[in-house]
């Protein structure tokens, strides 16, 4: 059976569980490896997570919190929301318990991906995440790579987040990574995407595509809000398009099979053409993407 748009793509709430605003596990997704939870805790919120077969990310989409873990105390300043740059985050183990702490409450997410190697809690810092503004012209996105391979250790999990202007296509060309070869790396992903309101608070959109081979078809056309989220387990996917007027964020969440922690991708060649235009055209001028004086900086104005 081809898995479409009703299966892959999770509108906000659709995948709440318990105390998550967002729950894709590898047995809700129907793959092998990786997750995403979020966390949205009231201030003094306590929330007590037990990692077991995976490595876990907890990254501030808004607010701060402590994270206590194996004797010890991370304090992590986060950030007012996912359009004031990047932000801090911790690394935790497999195997281990964490208590996430929110003297004024906010919102996380938490990363995951099933591990084999323990490696020890840390805190990662905001200064350390490299701010890559890759593209040219409508092409022009701005990604913050704070846990790929070679910025950040780890067994398994790849995630960066990607912030694209108003009007702007991202993830182009599309592009995939389902096989094992010289040029690609198999690894699931997961699209959790906000959206910043307009100036008045008016809701916001984008659209997203995945879309596969005659091997094997795949075929999502989503029109995403704030909080959605799309499941690729394999196929092209792109672009992300940011309509205008609302800039658009997204957190990607990778991992796979294979022995090697690597994000290597192959371009679907029907659209590869693009990346050779972008020599003759500029960088968008509103990257690095900064929120706008006076207009909230988490992509909505839920809590």
């Amino acid at each position: 059976m081809t898995a479409t748009t009703r299966s892959l793509h999770l509108p906000a709430g659709s995948a709440a569980s318990g105390p998550y605003a967002v729950e894709v596990t590898p047995g809700s997704a129907g793959w092998g490896h990786a997750g995403l939870r979020v966390l949205e805790l009231p201030a003094g919120g306590v929330h007590t997570l037990g990692t077991g077969d995976d490595e876990v990310l907890v990254v501030p989409l808004s607010g701060s919190l402590t994270v206590r873990c194996e004797g010890q105390a991370l304090t992590l300043a986060g950030r007012a929301g996912v359009f004031a740059g990047p932000t801090d985050f911790a690394y935790l183990p497999l195997g281990s318990t964490a208590e996430l702490a929110s003297e004024s409450g906010g919102r996380f997410a938490l990363c995951s991906a099933r591990a084999s190697r323990r490696l020890p809690v840390r805190h990662g810092p905001a200064a350390g995440v490299p701010v890559e503004l890759r593209g040219a012209g409508r092409c022009s996105r701005q990604v913050n790579n704070f846990a790929t391979a070679g910025v950040f250790e780890a067994d398994s999990i790849i995630a960066c987040e990607v912030l694209t202007p108003g009007g702007n296509w991202s993830s182009y060309p599309p592009h995939k990574h389902d096989e094992t070869s010289a040029e690609e790396t198999e690894l699931e992903e997961i699209y959790y995407f906000e959206v910043a309101p307009g100036p008045h608070g008016e809701a916001g959109l984008a659209y997203h595509r995945v879309y596969g081979t005659p091997e094997r078809p795949i075929d999502v056309l989503a029109e995403v809000r704030d909080r959605d989220v799309v499941l690729v387990p394999h196929g092209w996917h792109g672009p992300s398009i940011a309509a205008p007027g609302h800039d658009l964020y997204y957190l990607n969440v990778m991992a796979g099979p294979g022995p090697e922690r690597a994000w290597r991708i192959v371009d679907d060649p029907q659209h590869a053409w693009v990346r050779d235009t972008w020599a003759g055209e500029d960088l968008d001028p509103r990257l690095p993407l900064t929120p706008p004086a006076g207009r909230p900086q988490d992509g909505a104005s839920r809590p």
